[in-house]
């Protein structure tokens, strides 16, 4: 997906912003996997 940035303000890092983002996606997919893990984990050693 690409983003117009030709009328955005000229102080917006837009490739900062991006990057930002796509960071802050990665985490929360690799947090919900924890999670995942660790109810799983939880449903077979404690049930």
């Amino acid at each position: 997906m690409t983003i117009d940035t030709s009328g955005g303000h000229h102080a917006m890092d837009y490739r900062e912003h991006e990057r930002t983002y796509h960071g802050f996606l990665r985490g929360t997919v690799i947090l919900t996997v924890i999670v995942i893990v660790i109810l799983a984990g939880m449903a077979f050693f404690l049930v």
